[in-house]
């Protein structure tokens, strides 16, 4: 391989990997903005994780997802070939990624986020399968992705039944009405 193929290798790679964790940081702002206010006066269930470990997750799982996505573009025959029936998966489940932070945190809506994790769940578990098929290494590396969605999902929804004074439109949680 020459040194400027690499090159142009190692920057597909770097833009594939760098894309799903843009909407990451700029969701991890969204977060920030509503973790002492909102999210620290909601009930939790007792397995939910230290907010900390979240960041670096995510940071590992969007990594995996996109260098997965890199190796179907490349396998799959770019844009217009094999890959572009599981790429547009790809950015179906991105989407609905995306979405579930601004969901849940900006608008305090704990149903509504449920609904977008059970939805992203079955588009990132299609992908992972349409990865497979073109690339076996970029299907697998959706395991621990739907591992982990299968864990948040969990979390949503007892999150949900801890919390039905939220609604559907995002009130203020019991404990946050009550320091008022």
């Amino acid at each position: 391989m020459s040194e400027e193929t690499a090159t142009k290798t190692a920057l597909r790679i770097a833009g594939a990997v760098i894309l799903p964790n843009v909407g990451g940081i700029v969701n991890g702002a969204l977060t920030r903005r509503h973790i002492k206010n909102w999210y620290s006066n909601l009930n939790f269930p007792s397995f939910r994780p230290p907010n900390w470990l979240f960041a670096p997750v995510w940071t590992s799982l969007y990594a995996g997802m996109g260098y997965g996505s890199y190796l179907v573009w490349r396998d799959g025959g770019g844009f217009s070939g094999d890959a572009q029936l599981p790429l547009i998966a790809y950015g179906t489940q991105l989407a609905l990624n995306w979405a579930w932070t601004p969901i849940f945190f900006g608008k305090h809506n704990i149903k509504g986020a449920l609904i977008d994790i059970v939805a992203l769940t079955a588009a990132a578990g299609a992908c992972g399968v349409l990865f497979y098929r073109v690339n076996k290494t970029a299907g697998l590396l959706f395991v621990p992705y739907m591992a982990w969605l299968g864990f948040a999902t969990a979390l949503n929804y007892a999150m949900w039944k801890l919390n039905p004074e939220q609604g559907e439109q995002g009130e203020q949680p019991a404990a946050a009405r009550k320091q008022q």
